[in-house]
């Protein structure tokens, strides 16, 4: 039975759980439960702490995982990404009191204040600088205010409270991140003869993933404009195109990416298509 951990809370907990619903897995009711037994996909998942769940999964003692990249790297663990997934989305990033800092190489020799205090010791190193990493287990942006650090590395997303304590952004991006599948690398990385169900479960996700990105896009148009149709709608490969009792006229389906659904309509129907229908795609396999 594959063993897979899911966050039990936070940003992450509700999307995970709303993935793999999506691609067909029980999940639980109550979040109170903290085992749920999928018999029917021959699956089990424990809802655990986003931050221990690369920890466990690095050990094998769970062969794959929901978590967040920047969990995963800071945890330093043998664990790698298998399929990022699309959600929970954020930036990693320096910021410091209001025009003290314009680049990380002003960081040197000064005291930085972090949760991901093995993310950024690993991104210091890698360019050099040398200086205090002060670990934080929340409150990061406070740490500033109060004498504990000169600079800080959080997550940020819109940044209003970081204005909010007087402080902005500085510096390149160390790292983006967002939700990802992984599992154990190295001897052990398919534990228990698991690989053949990870693989399903990867193909699952990527369904997923796809069926929330395209629709579906049916419409009629004149045999002698299908070319210039089908450049529009090219689908993922091809589109099928299939005769109409018109014989001067032809059927085509083909996806489309959802964010651009409306502006192809409007070309197509300028072109000559009519009968222009969008459907959902609930699921998939590319």
């Amino acid at each position: 039975m594959l063993r897979v951990a899911v966050p039990n809370k936070g940003s992450l907990s509700e999307a995970a759980s709303a993935m793999l619903s999506e691609a067909g897995y029980r999940q639980r009711r109550d979040s109170r439960e903290l085992v749920m037994v999928d018999p029917d996909n021959d699956i089990e998942f424990f809802f655990l702490r986003p931050r221990d769940i690369a920890v466990y999964v690095g050990q094998g003692t769970l062969d794959v995982g929901i978590t967040g990249r920047d969990l995963l790297l800071d945890a330093q663990v043998e664990a790698e990404e298998l399929l990022p997934l699309g959600f929970a989305a954020s930036t990693f990033r320096f910021a410091g009191p209001v025009g003290d800092f314009s680049g990380v190489e002003q960081l040197e020799g000064k005291r930085l204040a972090t949760s991901y205090d093995g993310l950024l010791r690993d991104y210091l190193a890698e360019r050099g600088v040398k200086a205090k990493v002060v670990r934080l287990d929340g409150a990061v942006e406070s740490s500033v205010r109060l004498g504990v650090a000169d600079a800080i590395a959080d997550v940020v997303e819109t940044g209003n409270t970081l204005k909010a304590a007087g402080m902005e952004i500085f510096g390149e991006p160390i790292l983006k991140s967002e939700a990802v599948l992984i599992r154990r690398t190295g001897e052990g990385g398919a534990a228990n003869g698991t690989a053949k169900e990870i693989d399903v479960l990867i193909r699952r996700l990527q369904g997923v993933l796809v069926a929330r990105q395209y629709v579906l896009m049916d419409y009629d148009i004149r045999k002698d404009l299908v070319e210039e149709a089908a450049s529009l709608t090219p689908g993922l490969e091809s589109p099928t195109v299939s005769p109409l009792r018109d014989s001067d006229w032809v059927a085509v389906r083909s996806m489309v990416p959802k964010k651009e659904t409306n502006r192809i309509m409007d070309e197509l129907y300028d072109l000559g298509a009519r009968a222009i229908l969008v459907s959902s795609i609930h699921a998939c396999r590319i």
